[in-house]
């Protein structure tokens, strides 16, 4: 199946919310994920990008099923391990262990394995499994000097479990390696850190803002006793503030357009692949 041009665009436009908004709004995200999906239900993307919004919002059974759709118009197994972690949501560990030991996962990638293997040890502790999930994550990839995008929450998720375990000096020693490797703070671990160290972090700029508030105040009460209108030298400053944020605001605007294009240009060549998948499906059931 085949979009217009303007149904393709309209999809596109969709899927860059799901995108944007997924982390910091994901019920917005969700929302926009069902256009799309509406428009364009027989597009893997979107069927896919339905699929990681509900899973954000909680909604396993529903991700759970949208995942299953893309993978049987892709025929990729690049999501297998997303759809176990959506059996462990459903309260089904023992279904997320047994799909880590199937045979797609000898398919996956090297980032897919490591992911599988994160998702049956959070398995093995869902079952109080503590000491069979700190051996699933012992790994060539775990004991690797080498920093890859997996290896922060590979390192974190291990040092987790042996403070489960009760093993709190590893646990240190293993959330440190998590910092050392976070380079996108994609952990805590410099919190949990700081936790196990008994450190509490103080906002200076708290005090600081009260100290400016109580300035500003003093120099008020100042100009009205001394008959002085101190608004001037601050339009000056907004006018110039309002000007910045104009610039800031074409910038995202210029990121916006960008990223919608790119988008639209991957919806394209996704329907095209579907369209290729579709024609083969109705030639096997001709011959069926």
């Amino acid at each position: 199946m085949s979009l217009p041009k303007g149904l393709a665009e309209d999809v596109s436009k969709n899927l860059v919310m799901v995108a944007r908004l997924i982390d910091e709004d994901p019920e917005a995200a969700y929302a926009y994920s069902k256009i799309a999906l509406r428009l364009a239900s027989r597009v893997a993307a979107v069927r896919e990008a339905a699929g990681f919004a509900a899973y954000a919002n909680q909604k396993y059974s529903e991700a759970l099923a949208e995942f299953r759709a893309a993978r049987r118009m892709t025929g990729s197994v690049d999501l297998w391990p997303v759809m176990a972690d959506c059996e462990r949501g459903l309260g089904r560990p023992e279904k997320a262990l047994e799909m880590a030991g199937a045979a797609e996962v000898h398919k996956l990638d090297k980032a897919g394995q490591v992911e599988m293997r994160l998702v049956a040890a959070g398995a093995r502790r869902d079952m109080d499994q503590l000491d069979a999930a700190i051996v699933t994550l012992q790994s060539p990839e775990l004991a690797s000097n080498s920093v890859q995008p997996w290896t922060a929450r590979l390192r974190y998720a291990y040092a987790d479990a042996l403070l489960a375990a009760g093993r709190e000096g590893e646990a240190r020693e293993w959330f440190a390696k998590a910092l050392e490797s976070d380079k996108d703070g994609s952990t805590d671990a410099s919190d949990r850190l700081a936790e196990m160290d008994g450190v509490e972090f103080v906002d200076a700029f708290v005090e600081d803002d009260d100290e400016d508030d109580s300035d500003t105040v003093i120099d008020a009460e100042t100009a009205v006793d001394d008959e002085v209108e101190p608004q001037d030298d601050v339009s000056v400053v907004d006018e110039l503030d309002d000007e910045d944020e104009d610039d800031d605001i074409e910038d995202e605007d210029d990121d916006e357009v960008e990223t919608a294009v790119e988008a639209a240009v991957e919806i394209k060549e996704d329907v095209a692949k579907d369209d290729v998948l579709l024609k083969e499906d109705d030639e096997d059931d001709a011959k069926n």
